[in-house]
C-alpha cells in the first residue's frame, strides 16, 4: 500500500522539519495530488517515509532522522536551483 508524509521546514521559525501531513492509500495518493498540484518537489523513498509515517502531525522529526531529512532537501534544492 502506497504512503506519503509531507514536511514543512521553515528555519527562521522551526527548530526542525515538521510532519504536517502523512497518510496511506488514498489518503497518500491525495498528499501527493495537492503536492503535484502546487508545483511542490516530490521525492520517493520508501524507507524514509516509513520512518517519518511515525512521528505525528504537526512534530518535528526526531534528530535521528536529520541526515536523512537534509539529503533530500539537499536533492530538493539542486533541482529547484539548477545551475
Amino acid at each position: 500500500m502506497k504512503k506519503a508524509v509531507a514536511l514543512r521546514y521553515d528555519p527562521e521559525k522551526e527548530r526542525a522539519p515538521k510532519v504536517i501531513a502523512k497518510g496511506k492509500g488514498e489518503s497518500a495518493e491525495n498528499i501527493i495530488k495537492i503536492a503535484e498540484l502546487h508545483n511542490l518537489p516530490i521525492h520517493k523513498d520508501e524507507d524514509l517515509v516509513e520512518l517519518l509515517s511515525k512521528v505525528e502531525i504537526d512534530k518535528e522529526i526526531p534528530e535521528k532522522l536529520y541526515i536523512a531529512v537534509v539529503e533530500v532537501f539537499g536533492f530538493i534544492y539542486k533541482i529547484t536551483n539548477p545551475k
